[in-house]
C-alpha cells in the first residue's frame, strides 16, 4: 500500500473533491497542528481545538491556491499562525470593548523549587518566540520555512531563536540560583 504524499492529497482535493484525500490530511496533521496552537495558547487544549478546526475550515476553502512553493506543512502552519493572530486580536478588540483597562500578556510566574517544564518555559516567551521555537525545534522547519509560514523575514527567525536561547538560558539560571 503506498502512502500519498501531501502534494498528491492536495491534488486529488482540488481536482476531483476527494473527501478522503482531504481526511487524511487532516489526521495526518491534525495532532502537530493542534501541539503547535496549544503552545501558542499556553496550553488551553479546547482553544487550540477550535483553532484547529478553523484552520483545517480555511485550509479547504483556499486549498485550490496552493502552489507546492513551499512545503504543504510550512503552507498549513502559516495558515494556522494567522488564525491564531486573527484570534488573539479579536479578543483584545473584545476586551478592550468590555473594560477599559489594558489588555496584558497573562503572567506567569514560577514558584521556587517548581519543575520547569518546556511548555512552562516557553510561555514565557513573547508568541511568536513560542511559534518559532516549536517550528524548528519541534517541527524541524528550516530558518526559511519558518519565515514563510510565520510571514517574517527570516532573520527575525534567526533572531527569535537566538533571544529566546538567551531568555529561556536567563530564567534557567535564576531558577537556579534560587534553589
Amino acid at each position: 500500500m503506498s502512502v500519498d504524499s501531501d502534494a498528491a492529497l492536495v491534488a486529488r482535493v482540488v481536482v476531483g473533491d476527494d473527501r478522503a484525500a482531504f481526511e487524511l490530511l487532516v489526521r495526518r496533521h491534525q495532532s502537530p497542528l493542534r501541539a503547535f496552537l496549544r503552545r501558542l495558547v499556553l496550553q488551553d487544549a479546547a482553544l487550540a481545538d477550535d483553532l484547529a478546526q478553523e484552520t483545517f475550515i480555511k485550509l479547504h476553502r483556499s486549498i485550490a491556491t496552493y502552489r507546492a512553493q513551499a512545503r504543504f506543512t510550512t503552507w498549513l502552519y502559516r495558515i494556522a499562525y494567522h488564525v491564531f493572530l486573527d484570534h488573539r486580536r479579536s479578543t483584545i478588540r473584545e476586551r478592550e470593548n468590555v473594560a477599559d483597562e489594558p489588555v496584558h500578556a497573562p503572567d506567569v510566574a514560577i514558584a521556587a523549587g517548581e519543575q520547569m517544564d518546556a511548555d512552562l518555559a516557553l510561555g514565557l516567551l513573547s508568541e511568536r518566540q513560542r511559534a518559532v521555537f516549536d517550528l524548528f525545534y519541534g517541527k524541524g522547519m528550516t530558518h526559511d520555512e519558518v519565515a514563510q509560514a510565520l510571514d517574517v523575514p527570516a532573520g527575525t527567525v534567526k533572531s527569535d531563536l537566538h533571544r529566546g536561547v538567551e531568555r529561556l538560558r536567563c530564567l534557567l539560571l535564576e531558577k537556579e540560583i534560587s534553589r
